[in-house]
């Protein structure tokens, strides 16, 4: 049994911070959930994206998620691996000095990451890319390559591994981005 940090935040996509979380744990894994200011039993909001044929997709309100565990009780050397959702919860977090040092701290031990859709933009913001073949959602392609990564497009329900990271570009990509990253466990 491993033990997983997973750093989230409000608006983040349902799907990603869900399904993962209770994947994860389903297979036997123990996984902490927290967001930057927040305690354990504090909830943050959800957001559901969906594909419906339009340029970008669709928000809709998702559920409250609650979380498990405190982020300033939390360090890097207690966890296995780290897991970091999508949805919009990344564009704020990148801008939070403690979860930057936290996810370089991951890399900094070798340790396996996962990350899907946006949450690439929570690694480039945190330099942790250069040299890696990234997935992510395809809007996020700019920010990938600017922090020194390739980055490859692959059909929203493939994941790619390079090294002990694991990305994908949306939820769709889960059986594939969590059966990767398990490996890694």
């Amino acid at each position: 049994m491993s033990k997983i940090l997973m750093i989230t935040g409000d608006f983040v996509e349902d799907y990603e911070n869900m399904v993962p979380f209770q994947t994860l744990m389903a297979c036997g894994h123990l996984v902490d959930a927290v967001c930057p200011g927040k305690s354990a039993g504090d909830t943050i909001k959800t957001a559901i994206h969906d594909f419906e044929g339009d340029q970008t997709y669709t928000e809709k309100p998702g559920h409250n998620f609650t979380l498990n565990a405190t982020f300033a009780e939390v360090s890097a050397e207690s966890y296995d691996g780290l897991y970091i959702p999508g949805g919009r919860a990344p564009e704020y977090l990148r801008l939070n000095s403690d979860v930057i040092a936290l996810v370089q701290a991951f890399f900094a031990a070798d340790k396996p990451v996962s990350s899907i859709c946006h949450g690439p933009q929570l690694l480039a913001a945190a330099g942790v890319l250069e040299g890696k073949q990234v997935s992510a959602y395809p809007a996020c392609e700019p920010e990938i390559k600017l922090a020194g990564a390739s980055y490859v497009s692959v059909g929203m329900d493939e994941a790619i591994t390079d090294g002990k990271l694991v990305t994908g570009p949306a939820w769709p990509a889960h059986p594939a981005l969590l059966s990767q990253f398990m490996a890694l466990l």
